[in-house]
């Protein structure tokens, strides 16, 4: 498929290492309002700063904390005690069991259980790495489209500006023939009216790319009311992109929700076994040292000695069928929910990328209609009847027809132009990391 627009500014964005939050080191109001916005700018100061970003990077983060301290064994139990005390002296060395005990209790849960924590963690912290890959993907799109949208607006308005001064020279046309009497005032009253309808035409996509700047000021966390200037050229490059399957291919490969997915089956698959070794009992090891005081009886003789003892406690899976079995079942279930999302995410991948390369197709074909031959005909035509009007030979409605009809083909175009490289966007964004071109 041969195309006539080149969206490098995603694929150069989505190749640099992922995920990132770049310092914020910069007046980035400034940094807008000072020259051209092209669209990777636009991109990158969005990276840079945006919160939501932000908040996603800082959730993986705490989520890579998480495998540590799962796998690590529960602190131990210290305990003191006195024991066996006499309450008519409270003497220590009264009585042959009283004593000062200090003890240590350690749970040890059944071999194997801390590692399949600690790979759960592991795997649901990947799951988090993937959802900041995601959603800078998510970014790039809607900053691209943005930022297009607001391109097709500036053109729109340039359109609007040629139509009126086009429209001020019908009405001095019609009011020369109108003085000179071979005119009508109709033909005046008529351009007049073909003229306020462009200023409000004007005014109206105005306040639309005044809310598409709003928009893309935010995404890049910059003031919303910063004024926003786009370069008025784009270099038009050719090139051609991926056949769908292999587009589909790459993004089975790269695309973050669809690796997420996969990490969470892997974290579900850990929870299961984990829950089947919840079957095996944990256990509680622990030991005391009783200091004591005073002799032995006489036939004994000596002082009496220390005492040391260990005990092991073993927890008995006793209510299995309605705590242990219940729990498998659960991730069980649980482990099915993470395939199907797999599944649904990646039908919603391929029905992306073939919507995404639809509408291409279809505004290159317009592009290259309007280009080749709808504008220049329509020109042609406006041309004609205005030869035609300033001899009497057309009536003034019908070239004002023609010049509104070459307006809305003028502005098409641009909407196409725009659109086109959006679905770009779209679709890069649809195959994650890697070029969409051969």
């Amino acid at each position: 498929m041969k195309i006539f627009l080149v969206n490098i500014t995603a694929v150069i964005v989505l190749l640099l290492p992922t995920p990132f939050v770049a310092a914020n080191n910069i007046d980035k109001t400034a940094f807008v309002e000072t020259g051209m916005l092209t669209e990777q700018k636009a991109i990158v100061i969005a990276l840079d700063n945006n919160p939501n970003l932000a908040q996603m990077q800082a959730r993986y983060e705490a989520m890579q904390a998480i495998p540590s301290q799962v796998s690590s064994l529960d602190d131990p139990m210290l305990s003191l005690g006195a024991l066996n005390f006499p309450t008519d002296t409270f003497s220590r060395s009264q009585e042959g069991m009283t004593q000062l005990q200090i003890g240590f209790t350690q749970a040890f849960p059944f071999p194997g259980k801390l590692s399949l924590k600690e790979e759960a963690a592991e795997f649901e912290a990947k799951a988090a790495f993937y959802d900041v890959a995601e959603m800078r993907l998510l970014l790039t799109n809607n900053v691209s489209n943005k930022w297009w949208q607001i391109f097709y607006l500036d053109r729109a308005i340039e359109t609007v500006n040629k139509n009126q001064e086009l429209l001020r020279q019908f009405i001095e046309v019609a009011k020369t023939k109108y003085t000179t009497g071979k005119g009508l005032q109709q033909d005046v009253l008529l351009s007049q009216l073909e003229l306020s309808k462009l200023i409000d035409k004007k005014i109206q996509i105005v306040a639309l790319r005044d809310n598409q700047i709003i928009r893309l000021n935010i995404l890049m966390d910059i003031t919303p009311r910063t004024k926003v200037t786009l370069p008025a050229q784009i270099k038009v490059v050719t090139r051609k992109l991926l056949s769908e399957p292999k587009l589909f291919q790459r993004a089975k490969k790269s695309r973050s929700i669809l690796q997420k997915h996969k990490q969470l089956i892997s974290a579900a698959k850990s929870k299961l076994d984990l829950a089947k070794r919840d079957y095996y009992p944990d256990f509680n090891l622990g030991v005391t040292y009783g200091d004591r005081i005073g002799d032995n009886p006489p036939f004994m003789g000596g002082n009496r000695a220390d005492l040391f003892s260990i005990k092991l406690g073993i927890k008995i899976p006793l209510y299995a069928g309605t705590k242990q079995s219940q729990k498998v079942k659960q991730r069980v279930s649980e482990q099915f929910k993470s395939k199907y999302a797999y599944r649904d995410e990646l039908n919603q991948v391929q029905a992306d990328i073939a919507s995404s390369l639809t509408d291409f197709s279809r505004s290159q074909q317009q592009l290259s209609l309007f280009k080749t031959g709808i504008l220049p005909q329509a020109r042609q035509t406006v041309q004609s009847m205005l030869a035609g009007y300033q001899v009497s030979e057309v009536d003034f409605l019908n070239l004002v027809r023609s010049q509104v009809t070459l307006f809305n083909y003028e502005l098409q175009y641009w909407q196409s132009f725009s659109q086109s490289n959006q679905a770009l966007a779209r679709l890069q964004a649809s195959i994650g990391k890697g070029s969409i071109y051969e």
